[in-house]
Parts: structure tokens; sequence; C-alpha cells
């Protein structure tokens, strides 16, 4: 411990602030859909998700070294104001992408901020960019597809084996195997995202000699960062979850269930073979998946397109404003200094304008401005639909 210097220490504290903004930006992943349904009320499905996300933490470390010691070179002179760099450009995408109520990956924001600081810091040899593509690039295309492929043919799959039976029925049933599905995604959260954060911590030990090279995460570490996020988890991102639950489609309980199930799936797949996925993209991937399969075939494109928008600029954003601030902390003190209260003005700012119109347990669902567009519309101009947009509080 002799090692963990006053910048570490603030190192330290910011990863576990990225960790809090991790867990409520992502909330909505676990529950919105739940949420949408009604198969849970809000604070108890962002209780179960806090619960559940602080003991996925401990299942696995692959992803956490995929961090420490697969995107970032351990031995290119990484130090710890630019792993400080990295963390306050993702923190600050994280809180502009929730006030907006946009499902962008933390993920994402957490690699290129951490990217972006590193080639401005020690160079590009600092990156590892093949790990970059084998790890977070390629799943970043191919999550939300798959996802979204095994949650349509279980939607089509569910109205199938069910069309027959009682509708009252139907969704009772489907509300409870909702309960398990949404739980095995918090649960699934917490194997994948809280181990970012103790990749970060990891690497910042490691780069002043605290930590051999290679080393997993210290028992502290992933304590710190399962409680990190399950915190985060319980306050609720609840713009995100307004939008994912019902901003992208008119999600029913049998759509719920088979788009979790498909999600969790994909992500503990995911997290046994260390690729540090979005999240975010996959549980998108799948309620998007579902609104196609099932009995309308919609969905709300404008919010697919503002949100598809939003994941391309997420890593390159994140780098740009990440690189920006290594610039800054390389000067000196002075430079973490700026870097810190820029970190801590423009949150706070963000904060303050999210109270104007603030959305939480007992109005996420109140989403009556949001006007569905068919997927296939009809042919005529009596029948055309005029293009629409989703207005999600800010």
């Amino acid at each position: 411990m002799e090692h963990i210097s006053f910048l570490v220490a603030v190192v330290i504290i910011t990863a576990l602030a990225f960790d809090f903004t991790n867990g409520f930006h992502d909330t909505a992943n676990a529950m919105a859909t739940s949420i949408a349904t009604g198969a849970l009320r809000p604070k108890v499905a962002v209780t179960i998700a806090a619960v559940l996300n602080f003991a996925g933490a401990f299942l696995s470390v692959k992803v956490a070294t995929t961090i420490s010691g697969g995107i970032v070179n351990e031995k290119s002179g990484v130090h710890p104001e630019i792993i400080f760099a990295a963390l306050a450009g993702a923190i600050l995408w994280n809180l502009l992408t929730w006030l907006r109520g946009l499902p962008s990956s933390s993920s994402h924001a957490l690699y290129g901020g951490l990217i972006g600081a590193t080639v401005v810091g020690v160079g590009m040899n600092g990156v590892n960019f093949d790990t970059v593509v084998s790890k977070i690039l390629i799943p970043a295309v191919a999550s939300p597809f798959v996802a979204g492929l095994a949650s349509w043919g279980a939607t089509k799959l569910a109205y199938a084996i069910t069309r027959r039976s009682d509708e009252g029925t139907v969704t009772k049933g489907f509300k409870t195997g909702q309960v398990f599905s949404s739980s095995l995604i918090s649960l699934a959260h917490g194997t994948n995202d809280a181990q970012k954060t103790m990749g970060i911590i990891t690497l910042t030990l490691v780069s002043v000699g605290a930590l051999p090279h290679g080393a997993l995460p210290p028992t502290w570490v992933i304590v710190s960062a399962g409680a990190a996020i399950a915190l985060g988890t319980y306050m609720g991102g609840w713009r995100i979850i307004r939008s994912m639950g019902k901003g992208l489609a008119d999600i029913k309980a049998p759509q719920g269930f088979a788009s979790e199930s498909a999600a969790a799936t994909v992500i503990l797949t995911s997290s046994h073979m260390g690729f540090g996925l979005s999240t975010t993209q996959v549980c998108s991937g799948g309620i998007m998946g579902a609104g196609l399969g099932g009995p309308k075939g919609e969905l709300r494109w404008s919010l697919v397109r503002r949100m598809v928008y939003t994941w391309a600029l997420t890593l390159p954003a994140a780098a740009l404003v990440s690189g920006g601030a290594a610039l800054l902390a390389r000067q000196g003190t002075w430079g973490i200094v700026v870097v810190g209260v820029v970190l801590v003005a423009g949150s706070g700012a963000m904060w303050l304008i999210s109270r104007r119109q603030p959305v939480g347990a007992d109005n996420v669902n109140d989403a009556d401005e949001v006007t569905p567009v068919e997927l296939a519309p009809t042919t005529g101009p009596a029948n055309t639909p005029s293009p629409t947009s989703t207005t999600v509080a800010a």
C-alpha cells in the first residue's frame, strides 16, 4: 500500500465514480422491459438489479484482464494521470448521454477514453490494437445483431406456442418469467461491466508497481467495484429506462421475456470468452428484435437512428475528450487539477440541467408523446406515416 500516492488514490476514486455512473446508466439493460410491462415495480426492479450486479462481480475476472493487460500495453509507460484523463472523458460522455436519455455504451466510453488518453500520453505503441479489434470492435458490431436475431426468433416462438391460450394467463406467466430473465441479465451485467472498473484500477496499480504485470484484481478491488456499480444501479437511470422500455417499441410480456433471455445468454457467453462487449448494445438489440418479432412488427425508428448514431460516436468522442484531458494532465499538477475541475463542473452542470425535467420511479412509464412507426408501412398517400420523433425528458 506504500505505492498508493495521492494521485493514485484520486484515480481509484474516479474509477469507482465511473463505475457508479455505469451502474445507473445501464440499469435499463436489465430492468427496462420488466418495468415497462409491469412485471416488477420500479424500485423493486432496481433493488434486485443492484444485488445481482454486486454478486455477478465475483463470478469472473476475464473481462478485467482484457482491460488491464489487453487493450493497453502495461509496459508502455502508462501513468496514473493518463488513466485519470481516460476516466474523465468516459464519465462526461456517460453523463451527457444519460441526460439525453440515450442508451449509449458505458463500456465503449471507457474503452475510447482509455485508447485516446494512452495514444496522447505514451503513443500508438501503448495500445494493443489487435486486442481492440478482436475483443471490442468485432463484438460491438456482431453482438446487437446476434441478440436481436435470437430475440426475434424467441418472440416468434413465444407467440406461436401461446396463440390459443388465454391472454391473461399468458401475460401473467411471462411476467413471472421476466422476474427471472431480468435477474439473469443483472447477474450477467455484473460479470461483464463491473470487471471493467476492476481492470482500470488494476492497471493503475500495475503502473506504479503496486502489482506485478499480468496480476489479477485483488479482492478489495473486486469488492469496491461491485459495490460502486451496485449503488449506481440502485439509483436507477430512469431516463434511459424510459427510452429502452417505452421508446424503442411497445413491449409486451412475451417480448420482454424473449429479449431478456436472449440478451443474458449473449452477455454471459461473451463474459466467459473475455469479450468486453457493450451490454447496452446487446440489450437494445434484444429489445429491437422483440419489437420486430411481435404481432405488430414495429419499432420507433427515430429513436433507433439516434441510438445507433450515438453508438458510433461513443468510442471516438470519448477518445477525443480523454486525449485532450491527457494533453493537459501531462503538463503537471496544474493540468491534472484543471482536468479535475472540468470533470466536477461538467458533471454538476449536467445534474442541475436534469433537475429541470426529472424522471424517476413515479413517472418512468409516462411516455405518451411517443408515436410508433410501422416496420412495413402500407402504400398509398392516405396510409403513409409521416416522420416522427421520440422525445425524451432531458
